[in-house]
C-alpha cells in the first residue's frame, strides 16, 4: 500500500523559542493575519456588574442568589471541607454498611481547615471564627482518639 503524506500545520501562539509567531504579531497590531484567516465579529464588551447589597448582621439570614438558591457563606465552605473527616475517621458508614478509616486523609483534611483558620485570621466575624475553632478543637480530639 502507498502511505498517505499527512500535512501538519503549527497553529500555537508561540515559536518553540518562545517568540511570538509573525501571524500574531499582525493580529496584536491591528493588521490583518496574511494566512487566510476568518474575520472575526467584534465582542461586545461586558457590562460591569452591578455592586452586590451591603453586608447584612452577622446573624441574618442568608441572602438569595439571583437562581432563587441562598448565596454560599463561610459555613458552607468550612463544611465541604470537614465532611469527609468523618468518613476517613471511620465514624461514617458507607452505603453499602461498611467503614472506611483512612487517618492520613483525615489529617490531610483536618490540615486545611487549619490553612482556613490562619489565612482567614482577621477576617472572621465572631461566630464564624467560634464555629471554626471549636470544629478544630473536636475533630483533632476525635483524631487523637483514633491515633490512640
Amino acid at each position: 500500500m502507498s502511505e498517505k503524506e499527512i500535512k501538519v500545520t503549527d497553529k500555537r501562539m508561540f515559536t518553540a523559542d518562545g517568540e511570538l509567531r509573525e501571524e500574531f504579531q499582525q493580529e496584536e497590531e491591528g493588521q490583518e493575519p496574511e494566512r487566510g484567516a476568518v474575520e472575526k465579529e467584534p465582542v461586545e464588551e461586558p457590562q460591569p456588574r452591578p455592586t452586590p447589597p451591603p453586608e447584612s448582621s452577622p446573624g441574618s439570614e442568608p441572602t438569595e442568589a439571583p437562581a432563587g438558591r441562598p448565596e454560599p457563606s463561610f459555613f458552607d465552605l468550612v463544611s465541604i471541607i470537614a465532611e469527609p473527616i468523618s468518613l476517613y475517621l471511620g465514624d461514617a458508614t458507607l452505603p453499602d454498611g461498611e467503614t472506611m478509616e483512612n487517618l492520613e486523609i483525615a489529617r490531610l483534611y483536618i490540615d486545611l481547615l487549619e490553612v482556613l483558620r490562619q489565612k482567614s485570621a482577621g477576617n472572621l466575624n465572631p461566630e464564624e471564627e467560634k464555629f471554626l475553632d471549636e470544629l478544630l478543637y473536636r475533630i483533632r480530639m476525635r483524631y487523637v482518639q483514633k491515633r490512640g
